[in-house]
């Protein structure tokens, strides 16, 4: 169980903001706030830490699904510029 618990703890420091929802999500369990009197007032606490907890961990997955395929387009194709800012602005009117 100890290499487990060593085991999310190393891999929750990869996701800080993660690592915050998991420590609102606590406080709002050991009501450390103690503004929380009615369950009915937790549960909406707790639910809205979970929606946003979904959407903080389904962007950092897509973040490192874009990582991952861009680091696969430019291995598997050499040839492949990064995108890069323009020099060219075009001709300048008074040489039209």
């Amino acid at each position: 169980m100890s290499d487990r618990k060593d085991n999310f703890e190393e891999r929750l420091k990869e996701y800080p903001a993660l690592r915050r929802r998991f420590q609102s999500i606590l406080d709002i369990v050991k009501d450390t706030t103690a503004s929380v009197d009615k369950a009915d007032e937790a549960e909406q606490l707790l639910i809205d830490e979970m929606r946003q907890m979904g959407k903080e961990a389904l962007h950092d997955w897509a973040v490192g699904k874009e990582k991952e395929k861009v680091k696969d387009l430019v291995h598997d194709n050499d040839g492949i510029k990064k995108h890069s800012k323009k020099k060219f602005h075009g001709i300048p009117l008074s040489e039209r």
